[in-house]
């Protein structure tokens, strides 16, 4: 049995060493390749008896293991349920949740599901949301910065920023997050929450890579549409200080578009500072909608 952490496994065995018939033994994978494991450990009673223990799994926080035994059951052997101690469990996780969404119609779509790590960009894992309502769920491991968005045919994902790094351990964890696609036409805008700059600056932080890379082909696989990119700030500072530093922002980004190889007529950029808020500067949480880089479908 594989742990939702993609680390742990438990298997039943009957390899010397265990207590009696067959036991439960946990091991932990050592790196990439998948190859290289840490040596099995036996776990002791009350998981393990003298008797036959098998069909081993977890509920989902990793707390409580479910196994069928022969010890001291109703029958030939019976389904039991032991808490772990903190040792013989695997890594927490964080289970994602939501549905994915057309951001111009907001009727729910079935789409494939994709999570990278930031800033390397390397997928982590895929799924698909549901036909009927779009929703899905993800398990995902702490300790990593993740990009995830959908993907369906003739749109662009609006991608989501989940940086578990950040978090700390607290075990399992729901985390419920919609995903929206937008439709490739003209006048859609399309927010890319995975660009990052460091405060008061505007050169692009290396984990905005795998964002801008995701606009670079779409432009690149529909020769026709030109976008303009622009950055906007939240209300603190002055008008002249934020526009100066979105401009600088918006232009950080095109530039680095156009080192990709995109032709220059086919992008602009803009800087508004604070003049085209999504939500009132009240609270922290609506400062951070409003501080944001997106693109806007001109001609397509």
């Amino acid at each position: 049995y594989m742990a939702a952490d993609g680390v742990t496994m438990y298997f039943s065995s009957n390899r010397p060493g265990g207590l009696g018939d067959n036991d439960i033994w946990m091991t932990t994978r050592l790196d990439s390749t998948w190859q290289k494991w840490s040596e099995p450990v036996d776990l002791p009673s009350p998981i393990n008896t003298p008797d036959w223990d098998a069909f081993f799994t977890l509920d989902a926080g990793g707390e409580y293991a479910y196994l069928t035994s022969a010890e001291n059951g109703y029958g030939e052997s019976d389904v039991v349920r032991v808490k772990l101690l903190e040792k013989e469990r695997p890594n927490p996780v964080v289970l994602v949740d939501g549905n994915v969404y057309n951001k111009k119609t907001m009727e729910p779509l079935s789409a494939s599901l994709i999570y990278e790590t930031l800033p390397d960009g390397v997928e982590a894992g895929n799924g698909l949301s549901s036909p009927t309502d779009g929703s899905f769920k993800i398990v995902l491991p702490y300790d990593k910065n993740y990009l995830i968005r959908a993907s369906a045919d003739k749109f662009f994902a609006i991608s989501e920023n989940l940086n578990l790094d950040s978090l700390v351990k607290v075990g399992y964890k729901v985390i419920h997050k919609d995903l929206y696609l937008v439709p490739i036409e003209i006048g859609q805008v399309v927010r890319l929450n995975n660009v990052f700059f460091d405060f008061d600056k505007w050169d692009l932080r290396p984990e905005s890579f795998v964002e801008l890379d995701r606009v670079v082909k779409l432009l690149k696989e529909n020769p026709a549409i030109e976008i303009e990119l622009s950055a906007h700030t939240d209300s603190y500072g002055t008008d002249e200080y934020n526009f100066n530093l979105s401009d600088n922002r918006a232009r950080s980004c095109v530039e680095y578009i156009l080192s990709k190889g995109i032709e220059p007529n086919r992008i602009t950029s803009h800087g508004y500072g604070e003049s085209v808020p999504v939500a009132p500067n009240d609270t922290p949480e609506n400062r951070q909608l409003n501080r944001r880089v997106e693109f806007k479908i001109l001609k397509d």
